[in-house]
């Protein structure tokens, strides 16, 4: 929003100067982000007089003219206007200045091998109107005595331009600006004041609304304005306009663009004698089109608003007009419209369309919907003291009565979020002088919200009003204690930055990815959840949250097979989605291992990765964490993307309350069908929302093994077990026989087939035996082998094998 501080002093009674203008935006929270001089690009345009015009010798329609600009010599400049002639004043622009029209920068050029320096400029060139014939035209007795002076007068207020935040719409006009500051004792908002209209009978153009479904222009206010002479602006209303990098165009049209950003009331101007049969405010068809004032035609979804009459679409509602219906310098009958558009349906069709204009970028974000009539009175009182004409009275049509929100203020709020205490007579005439209405109650202040501010809805948003008109500096400040008293992370954050550095020192590398995912992958990676669509995507092959860790981590891991590497372990910890509820997701740790093992090693043989690779580093990551290794407890379930024979689940412990891992096999449909040509690829996901905070904390997982100075001793054993029995449980029988001997349990052989039933298989494990306290002998070991074979034969449907 660009301001220039003699304007904002036409809203604001201030003795401040314009840097303390500037200090003063900033405190009150409207930041101010540049600051430049005005028209500076025009300071090099002097008046200049012709001495002398010669023909130029190698072109029959050029002239070569003498020029003084106030200089001790005159300089040459070529020049083909047909009024260039002796004796005329003129506008000279020299050399390194940039014509306004056409943003050319000049320089010192050859003309038919005459050199000129500089130009001599037409009106249109300047953009002081449409004029191009010729160049300019000054009076000989008001510019005789100011050759060499700038044409353009230097302004005393530089071009403010200030960010507005998408909530502050009411500081999208120079008077909501100059409230803010008279709110903050910059100064006194002056009155609004109005000429009184000489009005002449009824608007007689019929306006209709139609109250469909999803209508969002609600108000539509309009005044007729008939015999108009549209002209060129008078100088105040161009310099305003051009103040701010607007370009004039005319009378109507400057006066509407001034309103808009004079009082953030967007206004639109139309040719009534282009208007067939009256307006019509409707939803649009579909493939409707129209030609817009930017001159591209558009085509319409359906349930767009537009302005129409009887022959079809005039404009996009708040956001373009057409023009069928615009004005022109021979426009002699205007209507002004003044109406209020719901923000959501602007936003939404500006986006289909890709249009941005002034107007739209205020309606979206909520003009004040009380400001029509006010608007309508400003535009027809300056038409008709620029222009003239007779006007009607206003007419306002609306399918829904807007009425003031209310809010009850507890003013103790306020020092327990700042920390600072003010009376409540001070936020008083804060709120009053930011245009709240108060009445008040013996605890609590019953607040009326202006119109203009749909910003506020709760009491949070007042405390903000106050302090920032209080100043934040009246905030204390706190220096941060110098002893921590408590640990800065949780158990749940260390938790998770524990186990991101487990799994890195197993060798995988940390991925960083987005939190939504390809919809097409995602599918893949999808159980009993439903997918979450994000409304506005930032682009469109991420246009949902993610369920799976795996959604990206694949995408990611193909790339890089595709650049060569085949080898490859990675990892992302970070959230998945359930739900889009608040703390419907997970925090979830996942990992892909591709390739082989020992690619080409000269000392190990080269092998295919596989579940159990995985399955160690989740265990290792539990273990390392602070859980008992004994107590995990393992199964086959796994969701659909595991290859249902190759994959497993963890809990940890029998109890099986919550899943805390999954790993195994990616199934072989899903790399199918993202068409992923890889050897082996196996993954891990370990949810760290379902494990139990570790009794010890994780600086005690130091390793305490003690070592035994005694021998220790490996015996073999083969049981025949049931086909489908859990080889987990085997071992932990074993474990438990005697578990200061049995330091070691081990599967190495898994047999099924000839001399075994068809219904069973043989487990051969390895066990590893060694006291602390002496060498055992032969004894002791047939002591231990044979209670082995006894405790899994009597608690498992077991047999030795022989």
């Amino acid at each position: 929003m660009k301001i220039t501080s003699d304007w904002l002093k036409e809203h604001l009674d201030t003795k401040l100067d314009e840097n303390k203008i500037i200090e003063k935006l900033t405190d009150v929270g409207l930041e101010v982000e540049s600051v430049e001089k005005q028209g500076g690009e025009l300071d090099e345009f002097i008046v200049a007089k012709i001495l002398k015009v010669e023909k130029h010798p190698n072109a029959d329609k050029l002239r070569v003219c003498d020029v003084d600009i106030g200089k001790e010599n005159p300089v040459k400049v070529v020049c083909g206007a047909p009024n260039a002639k002796e004796g005329l004043f003129t506008i000279y622009a020299p050399p390194g200045s940039v014509i306004p029209k056409n943003q050319m920068k000049l320089v010192v050029s050859k003309i038919r091998g005459v050199s000129s320096y500089g130009m001599l400029c037409s009106e249109s060139e300047l953009n002081l109107s449409d004029e191009s014939d010729g160049i300019t035209e000054l009076s000989s007795n008001d510019f005789k005595n100011k050759i060499g002076d700038n044409y353009f007068p230097k302004k005393n207020s530089n071009v403010i331009d200030i960010s507005i935040t998408p909530n502050r719409a009411d500081c999208l006009g120079v008077r909501g600006i100059a409230r803010d500051l008279a709110a903050a004792g910059s100064g006194k908002l002056k009155d609004f004041k109005e000429n009184e209209l000489k009005k002449d009978g009824k608007q007689t153009v019929s306006v209709k609304i139609e109250n469909e479904e999803n209508q969002a222009c609600t108000i539509f206010g309009s005044c007729l304005i008939t015999g108009v002479k549209n002209i060129e602006s008078p100088d105040w209303l161009k310099e305003k306009i051009i103040s701010i990098g607007q370009k004039p165009i005319s009378a109507i049209v400057d006066i509407t663009n001034y309103i808009m950003f004079d009082l953030n009331r967007p206004l639109h101007a139309y040719d009534v004698d282009k208007i067939d049969k009256g307006i019509i405010v409707r939803n649009s068809k579909k493939n409707e089109t129209f030609t817009a004032l930017d001159n591209k035609e558009y085509k319409l979804d359906e349930g767009m608003c537009v302005i129409s009459d009887a022959s079809g679409v005039l404009g996009l509602g708040g956001i373009i007009g057409g023009t069928r219906s615009g004005t022109e310098l021979d426009t002699k009958n205007v209507l002004i419209e003044s109406a209020y558009f719901l923000p959501r349906s602007i936003r939404k069709s500006s986006k289909i369309c890709n249009i941005d204009t002034d107007a739209k970028f205020r309606f979206e974000r909520g003009i004040d919907p009380l400001s029509i009539e006010q608007g309508l009175k400003k535009a027809s009182n300056l038409i008709q003291e620029i222009c003239g004409g007779k006007v009607s009275d206003i007419d306002i049509q609306n399918i829904k009565k807007y009425e003031n929100k209310s809010l009850e203020f507890n003013p103790k709020i306020f020092e327990k979020v700042t920390g600072i205490k003010i009376e409540k007579d001070e936020m008083m005439k804060i709120l009053n002088d930011l245009g709240f209405v108060i009445k008040e109650n013996q605890k609590n202040l019953q607040l009326k919200i202006p119109s203009w501010r749909p910003d506020i809805s709760q009491e949070i948003d007042v405390v903000e009003e106050l302090i920032r008109i209080k100043g934040y500096e009246h905030i204390e400040l706190i220096e941060p204690q110098k002893v921590r008293q408590k640990e800065t992370l949780n158990k749940k954050q260390k938790l998770f930055h524990f186990l991101q550095r487990a799994v890195a020192s197993k060798g995988y590398l940390e991925a960083i990815t987005w939190s939504f995912t390809d919809s097409r992958i995602n599918q893949l990676f999808l159980e009993k959840n439903k997918e979450i669509k994000i409304v506005n995507p930032i682009s469109s092959d991420l246009d949902v949250l993610r369920s799976s860790i795996f959604s990206n981590l694949i995408i990611h891991l193909n790339k890089n097979l595709d650049r060569g590497f085949k080898d490859l372990s990675i990892f992302e910890i970070g959230p998945t989605f359930l739900g889009k509820k608040p703390g419907e997701q997970q925090t979830v740790v996942g990992g892909l291992k591709s390739g082989k093992i020992f690619r080409q090693s000269w000392l190990e043989k080269e092998r295919l990765v596989d579940l159990f690779d995985v399955k160690s580093d989740v265990i290792k990551s539990l273990v390392e964490a602070g859980y008992s290794k004994e107590n995990l407890y393992f199964d086959i379930e796994t969701p659909s993307y595991y290859h249902p024979g190759k994959s497993g689940r963890v809990f940890l412990n029998k109890g099986k309350e919550k899943v805390v891992a999954y790993f195994g096999d990616i199934h072989p449909n899903v790399l199918k069908k993202l068409d992923i040509k890889i050897e082996a690829l196996v993954g891990f996901e370990i949810f760290l929302d379902n494990i139990k905070q570790p009794k010890k904390s994780l600086k005690d997982q130091k390793t305490k093994n003690k070592f035994s100075d005694f021998q220790k001793s490996e015996r073999d054993f083969a049981f025949i077990l049931d086909k489908d029995f859990q080889v987990q449980e085997l071992i932990e029988i074993i474990a438990n026989v005697d578990k200061n001997l049995i330091k070691s349990v081990k599967v190495f052989d898994v047999y099924e087939g000839k001399n075994i039933p068809d219904n069973k298989k043989s487990i051969a494990l390895n066990v590893t035996i060694q006291s602390s306290e002496k060498t055992l002998n032969e004894d002791d070991l047939n002591k231990i082998n044979q209670t082995i074979i006894t405790a899994v034969e009597s608690k498992l449907d077991a047999k030795i094998r022989s």
